[in-house]
């Protein structure tokens, strides 16, 4: 008896009565669809840490040529981390951090 190749869930997907026009028309879809959301969510963070576990172990089994060796491995992590977070969902990544904030108001002061 082996392991199986995937896991199957149920509840895979949004709830299919959420309107978003009308979120609140249904306080139980929209329930559904936040639960579906941050579920999402984490889904996303747990594969970004398991990738910032292989990029460690590779960085140690390939020493001094990490650069090469590891490669295709940061650059998956890189892209798994883009957008991933609580407060940073929606905002480009040029307004990440407080040196944003001053940069902006740098930029209207010489407009």
């Amino acid at each position: 008896m082996g392991r199986k190749k995937e896991v199957f869930f149920s509840d895979e997907g949004a709830p299919d009565d959420f309107d978003p026009d009308n979120p609140y028309k249904d306080p139980v879809a929209m329930l559904e669809m936040r639960e579906h959301l941050v579920r999402e969510k984490w889904i996303d963070i747990e594969k970004a840490k398991i990738l910032r576990e292989k990029v460690k172990w590779c960085y140690r089994v390939e020493g001094v040529n990490h650069l090469q060796k590891c490669r295709h491995l940061v650059q998956q992590y890189l892209d798994a981390t883009r957008g991933v977070g609580w407060g940073k969902d929606h905002r480009p990544h040029s307004l990440h951090g407080p040196k944003a904030e001053a940069e902006a108001e740098a930029e209207a002061e010489a407009e």
